[in-house]
């Protein structure tokens, strides 16, 4: 018995696709064959990406949520019966199925229909595209316009795909039903399969003309610019949707969302790791020495910092608050101040006399002038 699908990625079952996938790229780069020493790692390999395969087709999730594991594993043996499925392999037809393949049946058994034999007008798809925003952008949130190309609702024809002035006639396929009913025998037994008219498309209704502008789909590419909101705190690789933005859908059915990935480019002065900031402070050799204040730049202005006096080079400080928003939480991660001991290239007369003066009187127990180390100190 195979594992199940959830637990093979390591996601919940209210994990969404985004989440879904993640765990794959995780998972298949821990067992992928070239690369694990695990030695079944081949087999694992192909349980992850089944699994994904499953869990990220709309379809197939749902079957497998309504039968569970076991029953969903038997019906798929079954489709691979070559007396029953012409010896073409994979009952799913590479994502969800294909028109007459077990997998329908499996839909139409279950849920009254399956893969083009959904009932009801065709919700548009969900659209992907990727923005590359500053790390000030994502520290302090914004909203930003982009452009991009994307599939509207043709305006001629309201989406229709043909004149409102056409002739219209009832498709004689489906009776004007814009499905058509089948029966089948298949490896689950004897069941009825409801599919989409090919005729007329599920509209049930046949027209003399179609639209120039779309060529009857109802759809065009136009160029379009939205207003996206960049909140406080989102990391790199975080994917934002826009609910409505994605591809239009059919006559009364929903359109799709927009998927935007966020790429948060590299900063010049800070590293970014979760909620924390990593920044590095260059200081004077006399600074390290006997230690001295000085000012710290942060995504949000300068503040104070004390740099204690024998300060080495390498050690880090932190700065409780000053560090990323925590987003969809309060308050802020911290900024972590490695300091860096800068060492004089170039030394004038002055300086030069005092750092010798400092390298005679090394050792312990040393007597040195009233105001000796003040001198160094001043001569930087």
């Amino acid at each position: 018995m195979s594992q199940d699908f959830y637990e093979v990625l390591g996601v919940s079952r209210d994990a969404d696709e985004d989440e879904v996938k993640q765990a794959y790229r995780k998972k298949a780069a821990e067992y992928h064959p070239d690369v694990s020493d695990d030695p079944n790692a081949e087999e694992k390999f192909k349980q992850v990406k089944k699994a994904k395969e499953v869990l990220t087709d709309e379809d197939a999730r749902q079957a497998y949520d309504q039968m569970g594991h076991d029953r969903f594993e038997q019906a798929e043996k079954r489709g691979f019966d070559a007396s029953q499925n012409g010896g073409q392999g994979n009952p799913f037809g590479g994502m969800g199925g294909g028109q007459g393949s077990p997998f329908d049946d499996i839909f139409e058994q279950f849920f009254g229909g399956g893969g083009q034999g959904q009932r009801g007008p065709r919700p548009g798809r969900d659209l992907r595209t990727a923005l590359t925003i500053d790390l000030e952008d994502a520290y302090f949130g914004k909203q930003q316009q982009m452009t991009l190309t994307r599939p509207e609702r043709c305006s001629d024809c309201d989406g229709e795909g043909h004149p409102p002035e056409a002739d219209a006639e009832t498709c004689p396929a489906c009776n004007g039903q814009g499905q058509q009913t089948h029966v089948q025998q298949t490896p689950l037994g004897r069941v009825q399969q409801t599919q989409t008219c090919q005729r007329c498309g599920g509209d049930g209704t046949l027209y003399s003309e179609t639209c120039d502008t779309c060529d009857g789909d109802g759809v065009v590419n136009e160029e379009t610019t939205l207003n996206v909101d960049i909140p406080e705190g989102i990391r790199d690789g975080q994917t934002l949707r826009m609910n409505g933005e994605g591809a239009p859908g059919e006559p009364g059915a929903r359109d799709g969302d927009l998927l935007i990935e966020i790429t948060i480019d590299a900063h010049p002065d800070f590293e970014r790791d979760g909620d924390d900031l990593l920044y590095r402070m260059p200081v004077s050799f006399p600074q390290a020495v006997f230690g001295d204040e000085v000012e710290v730049e942060t995504l949000d202005g300068t503040v104070s910092m004390d740099v204690p006096k024998g300060t080495q080079s390498g050690e880090t400080f932190r700065l409780k608050g000053k560090g990323m928003p925590r987003l969809q939480r309060r308050g802020h991660g911290d900024l972590f101040v490695r300091v860096q001991v800068v060492t004089p290239e170039d030394l004038n007369e002055e300086q030069r006399e005092a750092l010798e003066a400092f390298a005679e009187a090394g050792g312990e127990d040393i007597d040195v002038e009233e105001g000796f180390f003040e001198k160094i100190r001043n001569s930087f």
